[in-house]
């Protein structure tokens, strides 16, 4: 009798034990599957979104003729309009989503990947190919430099944004005429590195070692006498930040 109950001890154990295993693999799957659905639902936008990747779809949208409201970020009903007839136009499921084959054609990949890395945080509501570019700009430009002085021309750009007498948007700045060497000579080209990128978000989220400076120049090759002209604030590596 004593060895029946045993067993039937035992048995029961073995069974406790079975289901918590079971339990607990059940749990593990979602929490990853969660993870990687998360991802993948950031790099996807829809009604209701809002944030820096909106306003870039609407202001492209706007520019080619789909999109007449206004570029503020809220993906509204009649972003969502446009994003389909866009949509049907360019032979895609016209579903109101913008998902990696829209970006595709919107032209936006590099902010799709990026959003699908999970690489867009930490950049005070501008877009991914914000960060994109100004990465690039500050490679071009400054990739010789110490880190602080890569942030330090990352944050002319965003004083420039901010000033009236410049462009108001990141791309308007770096594509001014004459603004940047690198863009006359194509080194805007190259692909950024990691530090570049960390270099672009420091600036985007307000770093500013120029203390509000509005221009840079390398006097050793400086060729403009109107840049000497230009009140210098501070000296970082081999660049002079001015007013």
């Amino acid at each position: 009798m004593r060895k029946i109950m045993a067993i039937g001890v035992l048995s029961l154990v073995l069974a406790a034990s079975a289901a918590a295993a079971t339990v607990g693999i059940a749990h593990s799957a979602p929490v990853a599957e969660t993870a990687q659905t998360a991802i993948v639902e950031a790099a996807v936008l829809r009604q209701g979104s809002t944030g820096g990747e909106v306003k870039e779809v609407q202001r492209r949208l706007k520019q080619w003729g789909y999109y007449s409201g206004a570029v503020d970020g809220i993906f509204g009903s009649g972003t969502r309009a446009a994003v389909v007839s866009f949509q049907k136009k360019n032979g895609l499921t016209a579903d109101g989503v913008v998902g990696k084959a829209t970006y595709a054609a919107l032209g936006m990949n590099d902010s799709y990947n990026a959003l699908n890395q999970g690489g867009s945080s930490g950049t005070a509501g501008y877009s991914s190919s914000d960060l994109y570019l100004m990465a690039k700009a500050i490679y071009a430009e400054g990739r010789g430099e110490s880190y602080t002085g890569q942030v330090a021309i990352g944050a002319v750009i965003m004083n420039r944004v901010k000033s009236p007498s410049f462009p108001n948007t990141i791309a308007g700045v770096i594509y001014q005429k004459g603004a940047f060497t690198a863009v006359d000579d194509g080194q805007i080209n190259l692909e950024p590195n990691e530090t570049a990128y960390s270099a672009a978000r420091d600036a985007m989220n307000g770093w500013d070692p120029t203390y509000g400076c509005l221009y840079y120049y390398n006097p050793a090759v400086a060729t403009s006498s109107w840049i000497f002209t230009r009140e210098t604030v501070t000296v970082i590596g081999k660049h002079v930040f001015a007013i």
